[in-house]
């Protein structure tokens, strides 16, 4: 049966899609200039400023970078690439379990576990000792793990699975552990199917912190051919200002016009432009994640 709309109703929905379509709008235009300056001449954007339409349209910028950079930039790729996938697949699993075991209202020293969670967020022991404890005990200086183990655990996102796992029926921890499942038999044939909305969003917050980290690398790494995208393209762009802006000794490297507005520009475009292309595919299986946990049979 045909549902009928009164014209209140479809004139809310035309505002509705008119609003959402300005919003939309007003999100893509950064994400359009940024895309067009790094198109452009930087001789043009000096005088004419930014716009969102490439001016003088120019590639110059681009075989700049990879032309002084190409390999290095691509090995770069694949750091990241290895450092997010792996970071997160770790992350999820250390957090998720930690989760688990402090949601079981009859786990053993769980409010202890907790307590030490909170008090981490309250007081820290300072950058020093952390460098220190990470170099000198755990070895992270010059390896993969240097990029990847510090940002490993988060306390807010232990506390949000927290949540996830306690609002599910204890009913159903009771039946299995009357069937004579262990607590991680438990945690892997019933909390982790059960929560995979939560997991999904925790996962994609992890994905996103180790893609966008540069933090690790300045603190831990010191050979070019492990520093991730992030740090690398950091790199590139603080060299370019600082030959720009003369910061450099004299001699001809002063001398050199290098295109510094446009390559901020690229830069930001090299970054975010993996994420832009994934993303519908992370957003689909988001979406399935959330239409799962909603939907009870």
């Amino acid at each position: 049966m045909k549902i009928k709309r009164n014209k209140s109703d479809i004139a809310l929905q035309i505002f509705a899609y008119i609003f959402i379509g300005l919003i939309g709008l007003v999100c893509f235009y950064p994400l359009l200039m940024t895309l067009s300056v790094s198109f452009s001449a930087e001789k043009v954007i000096a005088i004419k400023g930014y716009s969102a339409i490439p001016q003088d349209f120019s590639l110059d910028t681009y075989i700049y970078i990879f032309g002084t950079s190409g390999k290095d930039i691509l090995r770069s790729y694949g750091v990241t690439i290895f450092v997010t996938v792996a970071g997160t697949c770790a992350a999820l699993l250390i957090t998720s379990m930690l989760a688990f075991a402090v949601s079981v209202s009859d786990m053993k020293y769980r409010n202890v576990i907790s307590f030490i969670c909170n008090f981490t967020i309250i007081f820290g022991a300072g950058l020093i000792p952390w460098y220190i404890m990470c170099v000198n005990y755990y070895h992270l200086k010059d390896n993969l793990a240097g990029l990847i183990a510090p940002s490993m655990f988060s306390v807010w996102n232990m506390f949000l699975l927290r949540t996830y796992f306690k609002a599910i029926s204890q009913s159903l921890y009771e039946a299995a552990r009357i069937d004579g499942a262990n607590y991680f038999q438990i945690y892997v044939k019933i909390a982790m199917p059960l929560s995979k909305t939560p997991l999904l969003t925790v996962g994609l917050m992890y994905a996103l912190q180790y893609w966008n980290d540069w933090w690790n690398a300045l603190m831990f790494i010191t050979e070019k051919k492990l520093w991730p995208l992030q740090y690398f393209l950091y790199n590139i762009l603080s060299n370019v200002n600082a030959i720009s802006s003369g910061r450099v000794p004299s001699g001809a490297a002063a001398n050199i016009a290098l295109p510094s507005e446009t390559v901020k520009m690229a830069v930001t475009i090299l970054t975010i432009g993996p994420i832009i292309f994934a993303y519908p595919f992370i957003q689909k299986y988001f979406v399935d994640g959330v239409m799962t946990g909603a939907v009870k049979e």
